[in-house]
C-alpha cells in the first residue's frame, strides 16, 4: 500500500511539473536527494557498525545476562505469564537493550525473534497474548539514553550540536514508555480486551 503511495507522488510530481514548465527543478531535486541520501546512509554506517559490534560483544561477554538478571523484576511485572528462563525472555533484553543505545536497525531481529518465541508459548495461535502486547508497546515506545541513529542523522546532516538532543530524547522516551506500559496494564483488565477460553 505504502509502495502504491510513493510511486504515485513520484508519478504526480512529475506530471504536474510538465504542466508547470518545472521538470528540471524536479530531475535536480530527485538526483540531489539521492546523492544526500547515499551519503548520509554511508555516513552512519560506521556509528551502526560500532555499536552493533559492541552489542554483539555484550551478548558474548555475558552482560546481556547480568543486565537481564539486573531488570529481572521489572520483567517479572511486565510478563507474568512468561517463564524466567524461557528464551523469550533474553530476546526481549536484547531488543531493550538495543533500543535504549538508539539502534532501531539493531533492535528489529531480536524484536521478531521475541515474538515469535512468545508465540509458542500462546495456546490461541494468531492471536496476541498480553504478553505480545506489553512487549510491542515497550518496542514502540521504549526509553532511549542514546539515540544514537538519530545523532548519526544528525551528524551526517552537518549538525552543530547533533548531540543536543539526548536529554530531551531520554524524557520524551521515559514518559511515552511509563504512558504504553499503563495503557498496557489498564486495557488487559477490561473486560472487553481478554483473551476468552473458547
Amino acid at each position: 500500500m505504502l509502495n502504491s503511495i510513493w510511486i504515485g507522488l513520484v508519478f504526480l510530481s512529475i506530471i504536474i511539473s510538465f504542466f508547470t514548465g518545472k521538470t528540471d527543478a524536479v530531475i535536480a531535486a530527485v538526483t540531489d536527494n539521492a546523492k544526500f541520501a547515499f551519503e548520509m546512509a554511508l555516513g552512519i554506517t560506521g556509528v551502526m557498525a560500532f555499536w552493533l559490534g559492541i552489542m554483539a560483544i555484550a551478548e558474548k561477554s555475558g552482560l546481556i545476562l547480568l543486565f537481564a538478571k539486573a531488570i529481572r523484576p521489572i520483567l517479572r511485572f511486565l510478563f507474568p505469564e512468561v517463564p524466567e528462563d524461557h528464551p523469550a525472555m533474553g530476546s526481549i533484553v536484547m531488543n531493550m537493550a538495543a533500543n535504549m543505545l538508539g539502534l532501531v536497525n539493531a533492535a528489529t531481529p531480536f524484536g521478531l525473534k521475541a515474538m515469535e518465541e512468545l508465540e509458542q508459548l500462546n495456546d490461541k495461535p494468531g492471536t496476541a497474548t498480553n504478553a505480545m502486547v506489553t512487549f510491542l508497546a515497550i518496542n514502540t515506545s521504549s526509553v532511549q539514553l542514546i539515540p544514537t541513529t538519530a545523532i548519526a542523522f544528525l551528524a551526517a546532516a552537518g549538525a552543530k550540536q547533533p548531540t543536543a538532543i539526548i536529554a530531551t530524547t531520554v524524557i520524551a522516551t521515559i514518559f511515552s514508555t511509563i504512558t504504553a506500559i499503563t495503557a498496557v496494564k489498564i486495557f488487559e483488565k477490561l473486560p472487553r480486551y481478554r483473551l476468552r477460553s473458547e
